[in-house]
């Protein structure tokens, strides 16, 4: 374990971030951050900071309207009588989260620090201090890394863009070996969100499916994790048929990423399913230009789950924990896969191609059969999967869709104790009958209308009874705009919420199959065709 006061790893540069026992006032920075929980009149530091400048202070921030509750930031200059040049007070939110939960006071920590260390940012400093007393040290490193991050790797000069060397969170006591505990901890959890973000950032013509294999035997190799990687013949080898029919358009060929956590005497299990579509061009079913822009993004999915095994062994849950990743890249070629074509999928079952636009669905097929032969106490899923939930969700909010009421109630908890938007969406079977397929067993899309569900629906259709939530994540993990602890760019969203529902089942009292596991599966499309089958032969 690193001690708290060992560099971080914030995406790449070179930050060091310390946990000290330094007053705010006495210590010289470029920039202060100072967290405010509750009326600026009631806080102790924002009066003896006007004191240091003079007075005046509080008017000034009543004339920028800085309200705390509302998570609002408010940078002032202090001319030379502070300890900083910028001193930035950050806003303790009362935001809430997903299912109308409100959202930790941690989460809500978090997010304050890593808003004001990004406004800090803005003056290119090479110093900044973070105070934020009596809040728990791993939300506060959580926060201060987050909001030290930048993606600066492809810059020709870095003068402007990562002049960053130190940060110094404060205590105003020694601390305590419990607080260095926490303080780490923090940061190592940072290092796969920021992971995450880099994933999401890279151009690519840098991040194809082969480099993102490359990425993740690293990860393994760092945190001493199992590894499988399939290349193209290998995933033909396996029969998983959906996956390569996907990838073979593109001379950048499909992978197989296998990773897993086992802590001995494990007596649970959960696996993440990651959608790695590193550039989506729509195949033959090509995407207008304007909508391509953004397509390098649609492997977040596969990201947040590498970013949740970079940090899983940090944690050291009792849980053993698989992240399955399906990467390949969907071009349109002479040899690309077509609509109409069908394939038949690892589960055996024959799909019908409609689009060659709706691909990462067939590529989470092949994968969640796989991870069901694992034999998971539940299964997750997460994906940049339809514009259909940005319609009915806008950005800032993930969909999620289970039939499990446990697992639902499990997630919703989760991302409102990590911060993040997520919200639970109905699996509609009169929905389901558009699947149908007149050729083989299945369609893989179903009508414009409800197109999330109906994607839902198919996932399912490869999830062989294992209990399973999908996620629909195409709006929080980029960001046109910073906000809250999201940077501008990629966001490492989903991370926090997944390491949450880790702890969570670890800690829940029933045995591995207990918790989310669901009696019975609802029928799926093929399965209530083969009974109506075997019905008219008799």
């Amino acid at each position: 374990m690193r001690n708290a006061e060992s560099a971080a790893s914030v995406s790449t540069m070179s930050v060091k971030i310390q946990l000290l026992n330094k007053a705010p006032t006495a210590d010289k920075a470029d920039v202060l951050v100072v967290v405010v929980d509750g009326p600026v009149k009631d806080n102790r530091l924002v009066s003896s900071l006007d004191e240091v400048l003079g007075g005046g202070l509080r008017a000034h921030l009543e004339k920028l309207e800085f309200m705390p509750d509302k998570g609002g930031v408010a940078s002032v200059f202090s001319l030379g009588r502070g300890p900083a040049e910028q001193i930035v007070f950050a806003g303790l939110s009362s935001a809430e989260g997903g299912d109308g939960a409100q959202f930790s006071l941690e989460a809500r920590v978090t997010t304050a620090v890593a808003s004001g260390v990004r406004a800090g940012l803005l003056h290119h400093p090479k110093k900044i201090n973070v105070y934020a007393p009596g809040f728990n040290c791993q939300a506060v490193a959580l926060g201060t890394a987050l909001g030290a991050y930048q993606f600066d790797k492809y810059f020709s000069s870095l003068k402007e863009h990562s002049s960053l060397r130190t940060v110094q969170v404060l205590l105003d006591r020694a601390p305590s070996l419990q607080d260095k505990k926490a303080f780490n901890l923090g940061l190592r959890i940072a290092d796969g969100v920021c992971l995450a973000r880099d994933l999401v950032n890279e151009p690519p013509n840098h991040l194809t499916p082969e480099a993102l294999a490359s990425r993740a035997k690293a990860i393994a190799k760092r945190n001493k994790l199992y590894c499988k990687v399939l290349d193209e013949e290998g995933i033909l080898k396996a029969k998983m048929n959906l996956h390569a029919a996907v990838g073979q358009g593109s001379d950048n060929k499909p992978t197989f990423i296998h990773l897993a956590y086992k802590p001995p005497r494990a007596s649970k299990r959960i696996v993440f399913v990651g959608k790695g579509i590193t550039f989506d061009s729509g195949g033959l079913c090509i995407k207008p230009a304007p909508n391509m822009l953004e397509m390098k993004t649609d492997m977040a999915g596969a990201a947040a789950v590498l970013g949740v095994m970079e940090s899983v062994a940090a944690l050291k849950p009792g849980v053993e924990v698989h992240g399955i990743v399906g990467a390949a890249e969907n071009m349109p070629d002479a040899g690309a896969y077509r609509p109409s074509d069908v394939i038949t999928s690892l589960s055996g079952k024959g799909v019908e191609v409609i689009n060659t636009d709706a691909e990462g669905r067939l590529v989470l097929a092949d994968a969640l059969t796989y991870s069901a032969r694992l034999k998971p106490d539940f299964m997750v899923d997460a994906a940049t999967l339809t514009g259909a939930t940005l319609l009915s969700l806008g950005a800032p909010y993930s969909a999620f869709y289970t039939s499990s009421s446990q697992l639902r109630d499990t997630m919703n908890a989760a991302a409102s104790e990590a911060g993040e938007s997520f919200w639970h969406m109905p699996l509609i079977e009169e929905l389901a009958p558009q699947l149908k397929s007149r050729i083989t067993d299945l369609k893989h899309t179903g009508e414009r209308m409800g197109g999330a569900i109906t994607a839902a629906l198919f996932l399912r259709e490869f999830t062989e009874g294992i209990p399973w939530m999908h996620c629909d994540i195409p709006g929080p993990v980029f960001r046109e705009r910073a906000m809250g602890m999201h940077p501008q760019g990629g966001t490492g969203h989903a991370v926090l919420t997944f390491l949450k529902l880790i702890e969570k089942h670890e800690g829940s009292v029933s045995d591995a199959a207990g918790p989310v596991r669901r009696r019975g599966t609802p029928p799926t499309v093929a399965s209530r065709r083969a009974k109506r089958s075997t019905r008219t032969k008799s």
